[in-house]
């Protein structure tokens, strides 16, 4: 269950240069960026953050929440009509309310529906400022965003475009840049080091002149401690380490077939985040605690986090886990409500079938 995804969470060479950072830095920055609290690691994982992603700008965040909520304050405010994908992150409406935008949400990964409802709020307010907001990876859905079709839709109305990569940095897009990389029509990317990257804290990544009016504006930045220094050191060991995910996508794509054919539903999407949907909250807890039973962690997510009816288990793939696991799964689950009969074949010793490995 853990967003850990990469396992850098105990590289050596994470752990190595947080501890170093811990014992010339200290454990806290000791104020916020603007008066004592900015450090070198801070500017160089900044630096080094925004070359990776193709950026101008990379700002700091204590955590992916108070980045969220800088970034929608800094680009809307109770005159902007802001739309939002119906599955965003609490953080993101957060940052609408604390805006005073009007929010207005859009079908989810539907840029038709979204394009409807720009049309719409353009005619009620022909020179009114619009914001759009969308995640790349859906951490509870598992699907991954048109951002192509949306950025373009984005860019044909002049509408800015911010992007959480939360759950696609380190594992989906080139070299793990996440899906937004080489997208250019984009106002703001955010992502986290709390997932992928092991460590804590998050950034905002945008070109110099949003980065400067973030750096002014915003108290989400301003008002805050800085990022412990030895957490910015272990992400920026972790940027170092970034290869990208395909092996783990790979290994997604065969945990997705392998729950199909056991009979469960097919978790959509691409990414290492599988939502296995089950249905009635009292069969996903029952799950939970077959699962738990044989040493396995999922989590059953339940309404009011997702729709009633629509109960799940989130199951959340890592690099690190042992081979082995998948079969575990399997057995823990037992057969789907869509497993087909069973057939008394005896299981060959020379039977390929039998002897192909599988995690």
């Amino acid at each position: 269950a853990s967003n850990d995804y990469l396992g850098l969470s105990r590289h050596p060479a994470v752990l190595a240069a947080a501890a170093a950072e811990l014992a010339a830095s200290g454990l806290g920055a000791g104020g916020s960026r603007l008066v004592t609290g900015t450090r070198p690691v801070h500017l160089q994982l900044e630096a080094e953050l925004a070359a990776w992603l193709g950026r101008e700008r990379a700002l700091l965040f204590p955590s992916g929440f108070q980045a969220n909520l800088a970034a929608v304050s800094a680009l809307a405010d109770r005159h902007c009509v802001v739309l939002a994908d119906r599955l965003i992150h609490h953080s993101l409406l957060v940052g609408v309310r604390a805006s005073g935008a009007k929010l207005r949400r859009y079908a989810h990964n539907d840029p038709a529906d979204l394009e409807r409802q720009l049309l719409a709020a353009r005619r009620q307010r022909p020179s009114g400022r619009m914001l759009v907001l969308c995640e790349s990876l859906y951490s509870m859905e598992g699907t991954t965003a048109p951002l192509v079709q949306l950025a373009a839709l984005c860019a044909h109305h002049q509408v800015p475009l911010l992007v959480d990569e939360a759950h696609a940095l380190g594992v989906m897009g080139a070299g793990g840049r996440g899906l937004a990389h080489g997208i250019a029509e984009l106002a703001i990317v955010s992502g986290t080091f709390g997932k992928s990257f092991g460590s804590g804290g998050a950034f905002l990544a945008c070109d110099e002149l949003v980065g400067d009016w973030l750096l002014q504006s915003s108290g989400a930045f301003r008002y805050t401690t800085a990022l412990a220094p030895p957490l910015a050191a272990g992400a920026l060991a972790a940027l170092h380490l970034m290869a990208g995910g395909q092996a783990l996508l790979e290994r997604a794509e065969r945990w997705r077939n392998a729950l199909a054919a056991a009979g469960w539903p097919r978790p959509a999407g691409q990414g290492p985040i599988l939502a296995l949907l089950v249905g009635s909250d009292a069969r996903a807890l029952e799950l939970q605690r077959q699962l738990e039973a044989t040493g396995l962690l999922c989590v059953a997510i339940r309404p009011p986090t997702v729709p009633e009816g629509q109960a799940r288990l989130r199951l959340v793939l890592r690099q690190d886990l042992p081979p082995g696991t998948l079969p575990r799964l399997l057995a823990a689950l037992g057969p789907g409500p869509h497993a087909p009969a069973p057939v008394n074949t005896p299981k060959h010793p020379l039977n390929p079938l039998w002897l192909a490995p599988v995690n």
